[in-house]
């Protein structure tokens, strides 16, 4: 068979009898790999890009993204900045009576929860075993503004500060005050004003010991005293639980839950946004 004539061009180069074609890239495809290639170059002498052992050329521009950042947050901080001023200045009752000032004050307050609460609260702001609701209005030391502005500058047990909000129950069972069946009455008797029980002969007899050992600081109706930082005791919320093993846990052993205080954290401004933040979540007073 006669050799063919029209076979495509090959580059000459042959491997066991395969030879390669001489296609040549389209050239508009040529053109913009070498344009590629010009503006890399380009990009490397004008922008951060060569990594070195502790850090990458700077570029002749001079620019980064983190020189960027830093100038959004100045111009962001400038434009807030009277505002900042103002929060930092008034005491949170005359910002209360500011609508805009309140507004501003809730949503940053919103965001400092974010990073400086929810551990603990959680994201809702609902809390859990040991950490308490912010959205229902039972308070131990008073939901209003100020109020909740205190807890959040001194914190509760917080060590070193003379102002921190304290309060101290016995562990009537550890430190021997009341016996294993006393305390089961008491219980019996929290139950019954919280209306979970039934008045019952351990009700009645718990109902003694109550006025001899708690009602001090719980007062004589169960209902508690803010002052005191004693919680009410008739109604459904409990910070360590209701139950009748949860009780006994808290009358024989005590509880002393801590938060820590935040002016030495956060500055007057953030203290008040967070002070007017939860104050709007439902159960602020």
């Amino acid at each position: 068979m006669a050799d063919r004539t029209d076979r495509p061009e090959t580059t000459h180069h042959e491997w066991d009898g395969i030879e390669e074609y001489n296609n040549p890239l389209p050239r508009w495809w040529l053109w913009s790999f070498y344009a590629t290639i010009v503006f890399s170059v380009g990009y490397c002498i004008a922008y951060p890009a060569i990594p070195l052992i502790d850090r990458a050329t700077a570029g002749v521009l001079n620019w980064s993204s983190r020189s960027e950042l830093a100038a959004e947050q100045a111009a962001a901080k400038a434009a807030r900045a009277g505002t900042e001023d103002r929060l930092a200045r008034l005491d949170v009752a005359a910002i209360a009576q500011d609508p805009a000032l309140m507004r501003a004050a809730v949503e940053g307050g919103r965001a400092a929860f974010k990073v400086n609460c929810v551990q603990c609260h959680g994201a809702g702001a609902a809390g859990s075993k040991g950490y308490p609701n912010l959205n229902d209005d039972d308070w131990l030391w008073g939901g209003d503004m100020q109020a909740i502005r205190t807890t959040l500058e001194h914190g509760i047990r917080q060590p070193g500060d003379d102002e921190t909000r304290l309060s101290q129950m016995p562990a009537f069972g550890r430190d021997g005050i009341l016996t294993s069946a006393q305390i089961a009455d008491v219980v019996s008797y929290v139950r019954m004003i919280s209306g979970q029980e039934a008045a019952s002969a351990s009700a009645r007899a718990g109902a003694t010991l109550y006025a001899d050992n708690c009602a001090a600081c719980h007062g004589a109706d169960g209902k508690g005293n803010r002052t005191l930082g004693a919680p009410n005791l008739t109604d459904a919320i409990w910070l360590y639980g209701g139950d009748r093993a949860a009780l006994t846990q808290t009358v024989a052993n005590a509880r002393a839950g801590v938060m820590p205080g935040w002016k030495d954290r956060l500055d007057p401004a953030t203290l008040n946004m967070l002070a007017a933040y939860v104050h709007s979540l439902g159960g602020g007073e």
